[in-house]
C-alpha cells in the first residue's frame, strides 16, 4: 500500500474528533480524521482497495477511485459502498482511468484535488507477469511514475507563503500556463542536450519604466506584500495629498479614496480589471538568489513609489508642454 501526495505533517498530525457520516456506526470513544478530507485510490475495486475505501469512509473522508473501463461494471467488492453520485450525501465517486495514460491521470488528479493518494492499482499476478512482462512493467513501474508526475504537476497546489524555487506551479491564466511550458522546455533542453540555459522566476517587479497597461502601474499592489491601500497612501503622500478612505467596508468595491477639504474622489475600484481567476498571495522568497549570486535589494518600498510618481509627473509635464507648444 502506498501513500502518495501527503506531507509528513499531514501523515503524522493528530486527527480531530468529528461526527461520522450517517450509516457508519463506529466506536464513539475513538478519534477520527476530519470530515471532507479527500482521498484518491487506484485499484479501488481490488481486495486492498475495497478495505481501504471502507476505512477511509468510516473516518469521514470523501473517496474517489479510479477504475478501468470494461464492458461490465466490475465493482463487486465495493458495491455495498457505492451509491448514485447524483444523490445527496454521497462520499464515494468512481472515475474511468488507467495507469498507462498520463493525461487521464493528470485530468483526474486535477479534478479531484486529493489530500492523499493511495496507489494500489497493479498487475498483481506473478505468473501473468512472466507472460506479459512489458505490460507489467508499464503498469506497475511506469504507472507509479505517471501517477507521481500527475500529483506533482496537477495536484493540490502549495499555498505556502512565501514561494521559492521548490514551490509547485499552479498557473491561473493562459499567460501562466504558457510560461510554465517555457520553464519546462528550458529544463528539458538543459538536461537533454547539456545546454547552459536557466530559468529566472520573476515576481512583480516595478520601476518607472513599467508599462502603463500593467495592473501595478495603475497603482496596484506590487509583490512586496504591501497592500493596495499602502501603495496608494504612499503615492499620494509623495505629491503632498494625504488620502482618506470613505464609503463601504474596508476593501470593498464601494470604498473610495478622497482628498482635500471638499472630499474629492480620486480612487475607485474598477470592476473591469477583475480577472476570471486570480492568484493567491504571491510573495517571492529570494533566499537562494541572496545566497548564491549574491544579491540584495537596495530600494525601499517608499523610495520606489516616490520614484514612480515623480517619473509620471515628469511625463505629464512634458506632454502638457508639448500640447501648449503646438497650440
Amino acid at each position: 500500500m502506498g501513500l502518495l501526495g501527503a506531507s509528513q505533517q499531514e501523515r503524522t498530525s493528530k486527527p480531530a474528533r468529528q461526527r461520522l457520516p450517517s450509516g457508519y456506526a463506529l466506536d464513539a470513544t475513538k478519534e477520527y480524521e476530519c470530515l471532507d478530507r479527500v482521498a484518491l485510490i487506484t485499484g479501488i475495486t481490488g481486495q486492498d482497495g475495497s478495505y481501504l475505501s471502507e476505512l477511509l469512509l468510516s473516518k469521514g473522508y470523501i473517496v474517489h477511485g479510479i477504475i478501468r473501463r470494461s464492458s461490465s461494471f466490475n465493482t463487486g467488492r465495493i458495491n455495498h459502498l457505492y451509491k448514485d453520485p447524483h444523490l445527496n450525501g454521497v462520499r464515494l465517486f468512481l472515475h474511468y482511468g488507467d495507469l498507462s495514460d498520463s493525461s487521464n491521470l493528470c485530468s483526474i488528479v486535477s479534478t479531484v484535488q486529493p489530500h492523499e493518494v493511495y496507489n494500489l492499482g497493479a498487475m498483481s499476478h506473478v505468473k501473468v507477469s512472466f507472460e506479459m512482462p512489458e505490460y507489467t512493467a508499464d503498469i506497475d513501474g511506469l504507472g507509479t511514475l505517471r501517477l507521481l508526475n500527475a500529483i506533482r504537476t496537477c495536484g493540490r497546489p502549495d499555498t505556502s507563503v512565501p514561494q521559492n524555487e521548490d514551490t509547485p506551479f499552479h498557473p491561473r491564466s493562459p499567460y501562466g500556463v504558457a510560461k510554465q511550458y517555457a520553464f519546462w522546455t528550458v529544463v528539458n533542453y538543459r538536461e537533454a542536450y547539456g545546454m547552459y540555459c536557466v530559468n529566472g522566476i520573476l515576481f512583480n517587479h516595478e520601476s518607472p519604466r513599467r508599462g502603463p497597461t500593467f495592473v501595478t502601474r495603475k497603482v496596484f499592489v506590487p509583490s512586496f506584500c504591501h497592500s493596495v491601500r499602502e501603495f496608494i497612501e504612499v503615492a499620494f503622500a509623495a505629491v503632498g495629498l494625504p488620502v482618506r478612505w470613505e464609503g463601504g467596508p474596508m476593501g470593498s468595491v464601494d470604498e473610495v479614496g478622497v482628498v482635500g477639504s471638499d472630499q474629492r474622489v480620486v480612487i475607485r475600484v474598477d470592476p473591469k480589471y477583475f480577472r476570471p481567476a486570480e492568484v493567491d498571495l504571491l510573495l517571492g522568497d529570494a533566499s537562494k538568489a541572496k545566497r548564491v549570486l549574491p544579491w540584495e535589494p537596495s530600494t525601499t518600498f517608499e523610495a520606489l513609489v516616490a520614484e514612480m510618481i515623480q517619473s509620471d509627473m515628469h511625463d505629464i509635464a512634458q506632454r502638457s508642454n508639448h500640447v501648449a507648444a503646438t497650440q
